[in-house]
């Protein structure tokens, strides 16, 4: 029995280990935290409205298409990888269907620039 027992203590080691780190990032930044916040920290960020207004007020749709272009270029870059990793094994076919997407997704980009989608002002 205590040899059973005896197998589960490198387990018992790491959840240990895991539960002094994960405390210690908890608790350090209340430690070191600087508490004095400038006015800068406390004004609208990035919306261009303060966060603690009404929710159901209107702004501007371009921080729709913003996240939009965000989660397509993020997802774009996720496809990536996995191809990347097996290049070797997808050939000249997995190239060229790798290349047609990007070249997709590069001719909607240059239509959204042209198109004045990303401009702000």
């Amino acid at each position: 029995m205590t040899e059973l027992l005896g197998s589960y203590v490198p387990i018992a080691i790491f959840i240990g280990i895991a539960l002094v780190i994960g405390l210690a990032l908890l608790i350090a930044p209340f430690a070191v935290a600087f508490k004095a916040p400038d006015s800068e920290k406390l004004s609208a960020y990035e919306c261009g409205f303060n966060a603690f207004d009404d929710a159901r007020m209107k702004f501007d749709i371009r921080f729709y298409l913003v996240s939009i272009l965000f989660i397509i270029f993020d997802l774009e870059v996720a496809f990536l990888f996995p191809w990347a990793v097996s290049f070797k094994d997808v050939g000249w076919f997995g190239f060229w269907s790798m290349m047609v997407f990007l070249l997709v997704l590069t001719v909607g980009f240059i239509y959204e620039w042209k198109k004045g989608a990303l401009e702000w002002n």
